[in-house]
Formats: C-alpha cells, structure tokens, sequence
C-alpha cells in the first residue's frame, strides 16, 4: 500500500467510525468495523475486540474471523496471553515471532496451530479506565513500526469514545448497561450465525458476513436482524437471496 492511498484509507476508517457515532449506533458493527479497518491498514491478517463486562471480567466482543476468535478465547481461558497483558498494564503489546516466545504457553499453541505468528494489542482506554483491548493478528513474523501502532492507538481511541460517550462519562453505570447490552447483543448474533450457517451451509464467517449486509442494506442493527433470525421472523433464505448482486 503505497502512502497516498494509505492516508486515504487510515482518514476513511476514522469517517467509518465517526459515521457510527449516532443516537442508536450499533455498538457490534462500530467494533467489528474499528477491527476489519485496522487489519486491512496495518496488513495484518486478523484481528479480535475484547471489552471488560460489569463484573470487570474481559469477554470476546467481535472478531474477523473465527480463527482469531478462537485464540482470544484461549487467552481469557488462560487468563494469560498480549492481550490480557495489555489489559492489565495499559500499554500496548506487541510480539512480532509468537513461537519464540517463552510467556503464554496455551496462547503460543493456539496461535501457532492457526497459523498467527505476530501480534499487536492495543489498549482501549480513557483518562486512565481501561475498557478493554483490540488485537491484531499476522501470519508473518515481523513488529508493528511505530507509526502503524500510532495509528491502532487513534483508531481504539475513537471507537473507545464512541463506547462511552460524554453521558457515560458523566454517569458510569450507563457505560456497564452499554457494555452488557453489547454483550448480550454478541450472544444473539452468535446464535444468528449458527441458525444461517446450518441451513446454508456456510462457515461462521460467510454467515456473519449475509447477516451484517442484510441489516446494513435495510438500515438495521446486527442485534435486530439477529433476533429476528433466532425468532424466525425472518428467513434465513431472504437473507441469502438479499444478498446476491
């Protein structure tokens, strides 16, 4: 990616998630699209979200891929790994040969066996609360330059703003009902995306991908279209029909 087209980029991306940034925003899709920008402006080739509940526990929120869903989950089983890391201290993590790595036992196996072998986590965080991480996977070795980590920074800081908006600031516990709503709205879709990839035959990506352009075509959020497909108020056949050019 040439420079030119990569400050066009990394300016679309802050646009995508200021556009996001409305009265009734979809949480989800901020956060899926805050991850799918970072991963195509930094060259990685994954990425996950993680955000702290009520109980200060770290929970999965969003990730681009199942594989790189199924190696966060591995470190908050764990309870060890960049991304925690990052979580407790505040300060981004970056790994750039994952297997030489002597820390994270479970997390290094799980990586490995996925074929990630570098890392960047960056800390979502305003005026010192950390909320929780965004992750960034490769499958090259190789560290995040500075300017690149600069600009997951920015990103994470954007999306963290969006989260907690100035009410929340003012009044705390609305962040936690936001951040369990959110949480809530993840198991929904999940159960969404199993109910699609079943009766079409897709993997959980492909699914979540029909789900997303179906709400986003019609001006919905993931979490309604969700229900509506756990509810069977709408085919999952409407869905994919939807979706074809």
């Amino acid at each position: 990616m040439d420079g030119t087209s990569r400050e066009t980029r990394v300016n679309a991306a802050f646009v995508a998630v200021a556009d996001t940034l409305t009265t009734n925003y979809d949480m989800v899709d901020l956060l899926h699209t805050l991850v799918q920008e970072c991963v195509g402006i930094l060259g990685m080739q994954a990425g996950g979200l993680m955000l702290v509940d009520g109980s200060g526990e770290l929970q999965l929120m969003t990730s681009t891929s199942e594989a790189a869903g199924f190696v966060e989950v591995m470190q908050l089983n764990a309870s060890a790994g960049p991304c925690i890391d990052c979580f407790r201290t505040g300060t981004a993590v970056s790994v750039k040969e994952i297997s030489d790595s002597a820390l994270w036992p479970a997390f290094r196996a799980a990586a490995s066996q996925h074929g990630f072998r570098s890392v960047l986590a960056t800390p979502m965080k305003l005026r010192g609360r950390i909320i929780g991480t965004m992750n960034l996977f490769g499958t090259h070795p190789g560290e995040v330059n500075a300017r690149d980590a600069a600009v997951a920074q920015a990103l994470a800081d954007v999306a963290t703003i969006g989260i907690l908006q100035e009410r929340v600031i003012r009044e705390s516990h609305l962040m936690e009902e936001q951040l369990h709503r959110a949480l809530d709205s993840r198991i929904m879709i999940e159960q969404a995306k199993g109910v699609i990839a079943n009766e079409l035959s897709l993997n959980m990506d492909d699914a979540f991908g029909l789900l997303r352009t179906y709400a986003r075509d019609r001006n919905l959020t993931i979490r309604s279209v969700a229900k509506q497909v756990s509810n069977r108020d709408v085919r999952v056949r409407e869905i994919a029909t939807a979706a074809r050019p």
